[in-house]
């Protein structure tokens, strides 16, 4: 018996007089059943928070000894805290039960990510929760993305909840999905959320896995799944200021000069405190002052943002900001815009090239036709970032074959090669 039906079995944890739906089943995507059975508990209750070298070790031995995948999840405090680390690890494994794992009491988790290594992770959104378990030692060689594997299937929904509600039949809990997991102690209410977050996720894999397999899409999932556990670590983004909310509202470089300084100091200051950037100062207040180029402090408290509760140092602060960044020469303020590493912005291209924007015209509706045919996002099928630079950039011979390896050379995997390459090599000959 799975997890799933052994949970929906107790009685006080499933609606009363509902039929019990048998798990794992993969239903198409608008199929439409009774209503979905509550999880309310864990199947072994929660486990207790392993803050201590010892209950680790414990908890290493147990899912060493396990078998079959393993699920993994990750809880932050973005929104709270500076940065995106781990505040809660949640792991379940056949033979090993549920862990809930405090990197703040247990900051290094290599020993375990060593023991498992090998062993296929389940993980919804992979690359949302890869950066902060690779933070604290724990990296999967092998991995089954749940919300990948839903979107490449055809789901219309692909979060956690949707695809358990669709695929499994059961309804989580999403209420503490955006609480501050720095928090401790941890309230018994978030912790039973997010043991039940890993409760269902291998039977979810199996379904997935089924489906996938039905729609001979399985082979593509796989090397998507490979792509992201061998994907190095992203690189520091250049000039991050530069996505402050509303920048699109600056325009002069002095005014982008005041966004760069405030967000700096900001961004310092918050590292500091270990506090969310925003609750340090806010991107509007940060606009705010770049557009007014304010000359005192009193000025700058009258602006949005910087409001009678922010005390006199503080303000200061912000305006010797905006004041080193009014006495910059020419020479070092910022210039409009980041330096292109690929294509014009498409609405451009009619104007700079109408033979590529026609070409582009021709390759978006060709991905997009077999997108709808094969059921699934265009995104998913092939990137929009590649299809411009291979209709920007077309190979000086647009065969198959030369297209292909453009393809590749831009990340493609190869079952996109193999479907998106006649398409784009028909669309080069407009």
């Amino acid at each position: 018996m799975t997890d799933a039906q052994e949970t929906a079995a107790e009685p006080a944890l499933r609606t009363t007089g509902g039929p019990r739906r048998q798990s794992p089943v993969s239903l198409p995507p608008d199929d439409v059943e009774a209503a979905p059975i509550p999880l309310l508990e864990p199947r072994e209750g929660i486990p207790p928070v392993v803050a201590t070298d010892e209950a680790l070790a414990e908890v290493i031995a147990a899912f060493a000894a396990g078998t079959g995948p393993v699920a993994v999840d990750a809880e932050r405090a973005s929104g709270y805290r500076y940065g995106q680390r781990a505040y809660l690890v949640q792991l379940r494994r056949e033979g090993a039960g549920t862990a809930l794992i405090d990197p703040v009491g247990c900051p290094d988790l290599s020993g375990l990510g060593d023991a498992l290594s090998g062993t296929e992770w389940i993980l919804h959104a992979a690359t949302q929760d890869l950066p902060c378990l690779r933070e604290i030692g724990m990296i999967p060689t092998r991995l089954f993305d749940t919300e990948l594997a839903g979107r490449l299937a055809g789901f219309p929904r692909v979060g956690l909840g949707a695809m358990v509600e669709s695929v499994l039949g059961y309804a989580l809990e999403k209420g503490h999905s955006a609480v501050d997991w720095s928090t401790r102690p941890l309230p018994e209410p978030w912790l039973r959320y997010a043991a039940l977050d890993v409760e269902l996720l291998v039977d979810l894999r199996d379904a997935l896995e089924k489906e996938l397999d039905r729609q001979g899409k399985l082979d593509w999932a796989h090397q998507e799944f490979d792509a992201i556990a061998s994907a190095p670590p992203a690189p520091p983004r250049k000039d991050p200021w530069r996505r402050t909310s509303g920048m699109h509202k600056v325009r002069r470089r002095r005014q982008m000069a005041v966004v760069r300084e405030l967000w700096t100091i900001r961004d310092q200051v918050a590292q500091r405190r270990d506090v969310s950037p925003g609750k340090v100062l806010s991107d509007t207040a940060i606009i705010e002052a770049s557009l007014s180029l304010p000359a005192t402090v009193q000025t700058l408290t009258a602006l949005p943002g910087f409001g009678h509760r922010m005390g006199r140092r503080q303000l200061e602060q912000w305006q010797a900001a905006v004041d080193r960044a009014k006495a910059l020469p020419d020479t070092e303020l910022p210039q409009p815009g980041q330096p292109l590493t690929g294509p014009p912005p498409p609405r451009s291209w009619a104007d700079k090239d109408p033979e590529a924007a026609a070409r582009l015209s021709a390759a978006r509706a060709a991905v997009s036709e077999l997108a709808e045919r094969i059921t699934m996002p265009q995104e998913n099928l092939i990137t929009p970032d590649t299809v411009r630079r291979v209709c920007w950039e077309p190979p000086q011979d647009p065969t198959e074959e030369n297209v292909a390896a453009a393809l590749t050379g831009h990340g493609a995997r190869p079952w996109q090669v193999d479907l998106v390459a006649p398409l784009l090599t028909q669309a080069l000959l407009v």
